[in-house]
């Protein structure tokens, strides 16, 4: 762990990845599906460069000042809503995973990290998510790096309401998710979106071949009729087949052709973890969509 290169993935090509060690230890969840064991074995299976904090005035573009005021004056664990649990170290562990992401949009990286983020809604947390990294991550690319049209893509099982709900107005900015559902947290159905927001729902049971036609289908056409010139990708791996959270069957090989598919989508890529919730397999799919990134 540390400044060094970042794990290379098959065929010399690689993907720098930003992590940070305190995000194994800060944001103390157990019990929980959400636990500090996911960032542990990705940490040792993966060099990672060290990211920074992001500021109060990064997150805000995204979220309210007084929902960030709450999350900072949390002195005791407590439930934020019934599935998101914080303690009085979360906010120093979301704000470091918001700031992440950013070096990763700098690095045209990967982000580890955890708390999670795109349930994160402006004015409160949701389904383990307390800011929403990869909103955040645009807007720094839009405001600091002076990126104009991009696209986000969320292959997380679950839909990226928060996401959604941050760039509803936004014409600057394709989101686009595909998911379980019906599903938790019950957005994302049929016939839900905009001219910037496309919704992607799968049946519960989907596997590779639903998925990669799906993207062929309704996000490859989508995303390049867009143009983006920054590909933002919320890269959940909870859609697994071994998940113990959700009902897909994806697999390793069909998280590596996502990967690929969506590196083909822009001139420049970052991404950044949100679900995938068993340990044992967690390493193992970064890794495959690390190749995939890598082309």
């Amino acid at each position: 762990m540390g400044h060094g290169p970042a794990l290379r993935a098959a065929g010399g090509v690689g993907i720098e990845l930003v992590s940070h060690p305190s995000l194994a230890e800060l944001h103390a969840t157990e019990p929980h599906e959400e636990t500090r064991e996911r960032l542990l074995a990705l940490l040792e299976a993966f060099e990672v460069v060290e990211g920074r904090p992001a500021t109060h005035e990064q997150v805000e573009r995204c979220h309210e000042p007084a929902y960030l005021d709450r999350l900072e004056a949390l002195e005791t664990r407590t439930h934020l809503d019934p599935d998101t649990v914080a303690s009085e170290t979360s906010w120093e562990a979301a704000l470091l995973a918001a700031g992440c992401s950013l070096e990763a949009v700098d690095r045209d990286g990967f982000a580890l990290v955890r708390p999670p983020g795109h349930h994160a809604l402006p004015a409160r947390a949701m389904g383990f998510c307390l800011l929403n990294n990869v909103a955040i991550a645009a807007r720094y690319a839009q405001v600091e790096l002076g990126v104009g049209r991009m696209a986000i893509v969320d292959w997380d099982v679950h839909h990226g309401n928060g996401t959604q709900d941050i760039f509803w107005d936004d014409d600057s900015v394709l989101f686009v998710s595909m998911h379980q559902w019906p599903f938790y947290p019950g957005s994302g159905g049929p016939g839900e979106g905009n001219e910037t927001t496309l919704n992607v729902p799968l049946r519960a049971g989907s596997d590779d071949t639903d998925y990669l036609l799906a993207f062929e289908e309704r996000v490859d056409p989508a995303v390049r009729a867009f143009g983006p010139e920054l590909v933002l990708v919320s890269a959940g791996f909870d859609a697994h087949v071994d998940d113990p959270i959700a009902g897909m069957n994806v697999t390793a090989d069909g998280f590596r052709e996502l990967a690929r598919r969506t590196a083909d989508l822009g001139p420049r890529l970052a991404a950044v973890l949100e679900g995938g919730y068993d340990p044992r397999t967690l390493p193992a799919l970064v890794e495959a969509a690390l190749e995939g990134f890598g082309k």
